[in-house]
């Protein structure tokens, strides 16, 4: 009984440092999910409480990445459970 606690002990810590070391920043994440085109066009923002928010530069690409968005959250969520939302604005990238 005592090898069957351990074994599972050792499974749980394995799973909770592999999760540690795949924590990756807002930046990385987007990397994964967008084009490089699309990259060109936006800026990160902030990250808090779950929510990812984006400047982008022009109406034109906020549009565009509006109707990506459930997509894009999709994606996001498998990379990262911690992502609620994408908040999406025209703004400045430089």
């Amino acid at each position: 009984m005592e090898q069957i606690k351990e074994t599972i002990a050792g499974f749980m810590q394995d799973l909770q440092n592999k999760a540690v070391q795949k924590r990756e920043s807002p930046q990385e994440l987007l990397r994964k999910v967008l084009t490089k085109k699309e990259l060109s066009h936006i800026k990160f923002n902030y990250f808090k409480g779950g929510v990812l928010s984006v400047n982008v530069d022009s109406s034109a690409w906020l549009y565009s990445l509006s109707l990506k968005k459930e997509e894009l959250l999709v994606r996001l969520k498998t990379y990262s459970a911690a992502v609620r939302d994408i908040r999406l604005r025209v703004g400045r990238i430089a």
